[in-house]
């Protein structure tokens, strides 16, 4: 499992400290599953698997089971960009974090910026 958390740390550029941050896991858990003195038990593991966008069975084995997901063909493929694109996740984890009201000014700010930046649009 550790070496596949490795590759997700490489692939997203953070850190394990970032990562220890973000999920409240003590970056001293890390470095005890890296060295074999533990093992990750669930709830961690669902902490790590939700902070990368990818399944525990991932996590684990490095494999996603080809089960369907989703039913809305657009909805994976938009699922998809925003786990591949990390200001997507960002704008997601803001709007989650954010209070609506706060959030919705943000997207009025952005999209009025967009359109002064685009006015043939």
């Amino acid at each position: 499992m550790y070496e596949i958390f490795v590759k997700l740390l490489e692939k997203y550029g953070v850190t394990a400290y970032k990562v220890s941050k973000a999920t409240g896991i003590g970056g001293s858990t890390f470095t005890d599953w890296k060295n074999g003195r533990s093992v990750p038990k669930q709830d961690k593991l669902q902490k790590i698997a939700d902070y990368f966008g990818v399944t525990i069975e991932y996590l684990m084995t490095g494999n996603e089971s080809q089960q369907e997901y989703y039913l809305n063909e657009e909805t994976a493929k938009q699922a998809q960009e925003m786990y591949e694109d990390s200001d997507m996740r960002t704008l997601f984890d803001m709007k989650r974090k954010m209070p609506a009201d706060r959030f919705a000014a943000h997207v009025k700010f952005m999209k009025e910026l967009y359109e002064k930046e685009n006015p043939s649009e």
